[in-house]
Formats: C-alpha cells, structure tokens, sequence
C-alpha cells in the first residue's frame, strides 16, 4: 500500500513505513513529549525525537498543536510550509494533526494548510483536501 495517492496530492490515513524521501509530519506538544497518537509513531518508526517539538527530526516534522487555538498554530504551520517549500526534494506526508488528541476538527486546521495547495510535495490528508476544496 502506497502512502499517498500522486493524483489527488491525498497523503494515506495509516502510515506505517516511509520510504526513502518521504516525511512523517504529525500533530506534538511544545515540550516535544511524544507519548501518543501519531506523535508516538513518529517516536517509534520515524526518527522523532523526546524533547524536541518542532521541526524535522528522522523521518519526521513535528507541528506544535496542543498550545492553543488553531490561530496560535498557524505559525507552525507556516513554518513547515516554508521548510517544504525549500526542500522540494522530499515527499511531506501530513497527518491530521491537531485532530486526535489536541480536539480540533479537520475544518478548524485544514485552512492553516491553504498555502500549501499548490506545493507539489506536501501531501494532505483527505478531510483536509475535502474542508480546502
């Protein structure tokens, strides 16, 4: 199974291996204590690492969402859409971040994505796509 579909830019609901080129990113906490979620999975299989919150690590990116409200992520967000922007040699993999453990629905954080529509190695997943249409 592939973890993404190239057509729709839609990156899959279960990942579980990476290959090579390819970034995990997941919703964390500032203090960067991934012990949960995805968040845990990046911990485990993708490189991330304990204590760091934010950015790439391994296999993986992490974006801050357990500090506030989606304005308050925003920055984050803004953040990693630079970094992909300037590495258009790897593929980004976004989750649902900040839509497991931090409580916010797709249509609350898909349009902190709405600049990375047109970025063709960010891949977003479905409700994203669906709330960004």
């Amino acid at each position: 199974m592939s973890n993404f579909d190239i057509t729709t830019r839609t990156s899959s609901p279960r990942i579980d291996r990476l290959r090579p080129g390819e970034i995990f990113v997941f919703g964390s906490n500032l203090s960067g204590a991934h012990g949960g979620g995805a968040a845990l999975l990046a911990v485990n299989k993708f490189g991330a690492v304990w204590g760091q919150g934010v950015g790439l690590q391994g296999q993986s990116y992490a974006i801050p969402t357990m500090h506030g409200d989606p304005e308050s992520i925003k920055p984050y967000v803004d953040g990693f859409i630079d970094f992909a922007r300037r590495h258009s040699d790897l593929t980004f993999l976004v989750t649902e971040i900040g839509c497991g453990i931090a409580g916010f629905t797709p249509s609350q954080i898909a349009p902190l994505f709405a600049s990375a529509k047109d970025i063709p190695n960010i891949y977003l997943p479905g409700r994203f796509w669906a709330e960004l249409r």
